[in-house]
């Protein structure tokens, strides 16, 4: 058996990996239990001829992507943020609509469910940052609505 470290999503995962030779395990399998880790930077991986030579470049840290498409957030106003990833189905409210607390404002499909997503308050929708069809992350913002 060989032992990997998989980094997937930013998570790391080690992982065995059995040989098998004309059908036949080449070792006895013994279960492993998943060993989820965050890990900031991924393992550098060098191959077995380079462990003696000089120390890997260490990789850049990744940018933070700029938010160009959202405005500036007023005080006083509620962001609403995707509880989960998913695709917008339908926008139900337009911005500078009153709405109420409980009030649908949108709906979100996530694993082949309409989740709906409400108003958490009184206010006044200042503006709606998704379209029908996009496709959310959990903790995208969808929409503020001030007071």
């Amino acid at each position: 058996m060989r032992r990997f470290m998989i980094n997937v999503n930013g998570k790391s995962y080690e992982v065995e990996v059995e040989e098998i030779l004309d059908g036949v395990s080449a070792a006895p399998a013994v279960p492993l239990a998943p060993v989820p880790a965050v890990v900031s930077q991924p393992v550098p991986q060098t191959a077995p001829s380079q462990q003696s030579a000089a120390p890997a470049a260490q990789p850049k840290p990744a940018e933070q992507p700029q938010a160009a498409a959202v405005s500036p957030v007023k005080a006083g106003s509620v962001q609403v943020k995707a509880p989960m990833p998913g695709t917008i189905l339908d926008i139900r409210m337009q911005a500078g609509d009153s709405i109420k607390k409980g009030q649908v404002v949108l709906i979100l499909e996530a694993m082949k469910m309409e989740n709906e997503i409400m108003a958490p308050q009184d206010g006044i929708i200042s503006s709606i940052q998704t379209s029908k069809g996009t496709s959310v992350n959990s903790g995208d913002l969808l929409f503020t609505i001030n007071e």
